[in-house]
């Protein structure tokens, strides 16, 4: 009976990440399953010349293994492609770019298995049996869930929306609707928008925010995505981290400052012939939308005025973003696991989620006790790292403690005020 040290569960561009830094591990046997039949990355928004909002060495292995021969860059020599990026002069490779570049590294590892969905999770006796829908068993020491997250609809929206990660297979009927109507305060709703730009009859854009919120990309801000702030932020109470959760939104969920002058730019070339058939809708909740006679009444608050107001719109897109949910093949080890008051996983600082023991670990499933690190594609290589580490036993991969040149809590030497 073949028991592996890692199942991974789930291969988004994480747990890919995990199964090429555990490929040259000697000694270790893991395996990764998933339900799709190959690798892909957001192919709703694979929106030409569209690019990644971190540089190129967040890609899988880089910031755990320079020397990795699954870096981006050993990609862009095996593809020919080096020189050109080089000549490009941007740290920011395009999403279709990155996209192939997950899909080169995928096909080189064979610890890979695509098209199994997984039904199962129990434990016995010192390992976890994870049970496939084509009837197949894998058994691991150690439990890796990377299921990713979903995308989210608000409950009081009625009708055929279109949510951002099916833009593209809508496109085209979006492009000749009387008139379209995007939701959502990010860089997908800003590449939407873009993309309709001048293509429509008439296009608006409806953000809560009180302002196009440019993604904040300073120094010293980007030291929040370390693993001493990561730390301060896993020890602070829950309903603290709830409120710097919310707060800190615009650091990774707003939109690239080239983007919004795009756009602007855009709207001013357009204006040229004349008033240009939009409008920009800030500091408004959209609160509801019925769909009849097919078109959507949308219900919307300005929040500075309290005023609640409709409008008409043939289209509907909404970029209201993803969250993380708990699958529903885990209910056989719930019992195993922590949970906080709301239902989400209880993550520790070492990302497992079984109680101290170790064994079970979830990746991108712990923004409310991690913050914006979970998400950051620039973070996963330092949180395999981790995750080797408490599998193995030992530091695989050097894990980085005081990167920082900030405190972010009470100094050490400090003298505390009585």
């Amino acid at each position: 009976m073949r028991v592996h040290d890692v199942v991974g569960i789930g291969i988004g561009p994480f747990n890919l990440g995990l199964a090429a830094l555990s490929a040259p591990v000697e000694g270790l046997d893991a395996v990764f399953l998933d339900a799709a039949d190959e690798f892909r990355w957001h192919p709703g928004m694979m929106i030409e010349g569209a690019t990644i909002q971190v540089p190129f060495l967040a890609d899988l292995v880089s910031m755990a293994d320079p020397t990795s021969p699954y870096s981006f860059l050993n990609h862009l020599k095996a593809t020919g492609r080096l020189y050109p990026f080089y000549i490009r002069e941007s740290f920011y490779p395009l999403r279709a770019e990155y996209d192939a570049y997950c899909r080169w590294v995928a096909a080189q590892l064979p610890s890979l298995r695509w098209g199994r969905r997984v039904v199962g999770l129990e434990q016995e006796g010192d390992h976890y049996v994870v049970t496939t829908d084509r009837g197949e068993t894998y058994r691991g020491r150690h439990v890796v869930l990377g299921v990713g997250t979903q995308p989210v609809l608000p409950e009081t929206v009625r009708g055929p929306v279109v949510h951002s990660a099916d833009y593209l297979t809508h496109r085209d009927a979006l492009r000749t609707a009387g008139s379209v109507t995007v939701v959502g305060s990010g860089q997908s709703a800003a590449e939407i928008y873009r993309d309709l730009l001048g293509t429509t009859h008439r296009l608006d854009w409806v953000t809560r925010s009180p302002r196009f919120f440019p993604m904040e990309y300073t120094k010293l801000t980007l030291e929040l995505t370390s693993p001493e702030y990561t730390d301060h932020f896993h020890a602070l109470p829950a309903d603290l981290r709830a409120r710097l959760g919310r707060e800190q939104r615009s650091l990774y969920k707003g939109i690239s400052g080239d983007l919004v002058d795009d756009i602007y730019d855009t709207l001013y070339r357009l204006s040229l012939d004349g008033p240009v058939p939009t409008t920009l809708l800030t500091d408004t909740e959209l609160l509801g939308a019925t769909w009849d006679a097919g078109a959507f009444t949308l219900t919307l608050r300005h929040a500075q005025l309290g005023e609640v107001y409709e409008r008409r719109t043939d289209a509907l897109v909404l970029a209201t973003g993803y969250a993380a949910q708990v699958p529903d093949f885990v209910l056989g080890i719930r019992h195993l696991l922590d949970w906080d008051d709301t239902g989400r996983f209880a993550v520790a600082r070492d990302y497992s989620v079984d109680g101290g023991r170790g064994q079970v670990f979830v990746q991108n499933a712990e923004e409310h006790t991690h913050g914006l690190t979970a998400p950051d594609l620039g973070f996963g290589a330092w949180r395999n790292s981790s995750i080797l580490a408490s599998v193995t036993g030992r530091e695989v991969y050097p894990v980085e403690r005081r990167i920082a040149f900030q405190e972010f809590g009470v100094p050490a030497d400090a003298v505390v005020a009585r």
